[in-house]
């Protein structure tokens, strides 16, 4: 069978497919498996039972009907009238930002989100032009990477990196923006970048921006015309999985995007976007050819949780507190396995990941993937998120993994032995 250019784009093998491919095998697979490579959120049961009250109170008060009824129907391409609502006023009321319903939309998910962003604001123009996305800082989400309908229109730059302790430990390290080679993009000096996105907490590291950092992009962004999209899919205001002191910061030039994933509710796939009327009307337009309307399911459960300040409240005092507990027991199980090689953690600083760096592995990442899979343990090769960069080119690039913090207490252990016992074999045959 022959597809088009399009359907030879989308069917390859490409990163996140084999993201949540690997994901759906492991959560059917009659064989353990360690799974410390997916994006699934852990399951907390005092979230849990947030969400059992909701769907009580949906099946059971008196109006039932007219809950069931606005599942049941569709919205208009924007999305739920009612969580548009509720998040325009809590925006207001949070934050005192000048947000009205015509600022959001809704869409299913954040990576349905960015498919249409990715692709309203880079490839090619109507004036024959080509335009980029600016990653500022790689590595980053790998679901960006095979977003845009035609080619792959990201351009990025190396970070600076830098050996930091933590909590007066040594054996971490952070990556910042390098700015000065930001600014000597010639992509951005010819106008032929689009948009400006990162990520805050980052996907894949944990990295979190800094006001500074965040301020200086913003101020390049406006600088040069082009809007700032920002993924706070693990960031502000939920599930709020973020241990440094941030500001969060909205203006018409700004896009902010947020997801209901990581507060528990992955399988809802409701993703919000807030951002200038002229966005959001651009994207319930391509939501009504897309998908004709988004999903309400997610927008059902979440609208009443935002209005009594629910989702905030768990977010801050259950979520946030749990995963940094969970950081903190990978970090101890890591330097148990590891003490005295060259391994070094990104500082954790948010997100449900660790990321890993084996200073000169002896096999790309890509190969350490498939010896840990072998053995019954997944995690993601670090070569998938350095978009826009070439990878043969930055050794760095292929020495880094990504794994999961959101699993129970065996399976970290038993996936991080694993890793341990893998890697010190690599690095022990390199030195006999």
């Amino acid at each position: 069978m022959q597809f088009s250019a399009f359907g030879q784009k989308f069917t390859r093998k490409t990163g996140i497919l084999q993201l949540m491919d690997d994901l759906g095998k492991a959560l059917n697979s009659d064989k353990p498996v360690n799974m410390l490579g997916g994006g699934n959120p852990a399951r907390i049961p005092e979230v849990n039972a947030v969400y059992r009250e909701v769907f009580r109170e949906l099946a059971g008060q008196e109006d039932c009907h007219n809950a069931i009824e606005n599942i049941g129907n569709y919205s208009t391409p924007q999305g739920d009238a009612k969580l548009i609502a509720a998040l325009a006023d809590f925006f207001r009321q949070q934050y005192g930002w000048n947000v009205g319903v015509e600022n959001i939309a809704l869409c299913n998910g954040s990576q349905n989100a960015f498919f249409y962003l990715f692709n309203l604001f880079g490839g090619k123009f109507a004036d024959g032009t080509e335009k980029s996305i600016l990653l500022p800082l790689a590595p980053e989400y790998v679901g960006y990477a095979d977003a845009h309908t035609e080619g792959c229109h990201f351009v990025s730059v190396q970070p600076h990196i830098e050996k930091v302790q933590h909590n007066g430990e040594e054996g971490f390290f952070k990556y910042s923006v390098d700015f000065d080679a930001l600014n000597r993009l010639p992509e951005l000096q010819q106008g032929k970048i689009g948009a400006v996105c990162c990520s805050r907490p980052t996907n894949p590291t944990g990295n979190v921006l800094t006001d500074d950092e965040m301020a200086r992009l913003d101020a390049l962004a406006r600088q040069h015309g082009i809007p700032l999209i920002i993924d706070n899919a693990y960031g502000m205001p939920f599930p709020n999985i973020i241990y440094s002191d941030t500001t969060l910061v909205w203006h018409d030039n700004i896009i902010l995007c947020f997801s209901l994933s990581k507060i528990g509710l992955p399988g809802v796939r409701t993703g919000i976007i807030l951002a200038a009327p002229e966005v959001i009307a651009a994207v319930s337009a391509m939501n009504a050819v897309v998908n004709l309307a988004p999903t309400r399911f997610g927008a059902a459960i979440a609208a009443p949780l935002i209005r009594n300040g629910k989702l905030k409240d768990v977010s801050d005092r259950v979520i946030k507190p749990f995963y940094m507990q969970q950081a903190q027991y990978a970090v101890t199980l890591l330097k148990q396995e590891l003490s005295g090689y060259p391994m070094y953690i990104h500082k954790p600083e948010g997100a449900i990941f660790l990321w890993l760096w084996f200073d000169n592995l002896p096999v790309s990442s890509m190969e350490l993937y498939e010896l840990l899979k072998a053995e019954g343990t997944l995690v993601i090769p670090g070569e998938h998120f350095f978009i826009g960069i070439d990878t043969a080119d930055y050794p760095h690039a292929r020495q880094c993994i990504r794994i999961s913090i959101a699993q129970n207490a065996d399976i970290m252990k038993k996936g991080i032995a694993a890793i341990g016992k893998t890697v010190r074999r690599l690095y022990d045959m390199q030195t006999a």
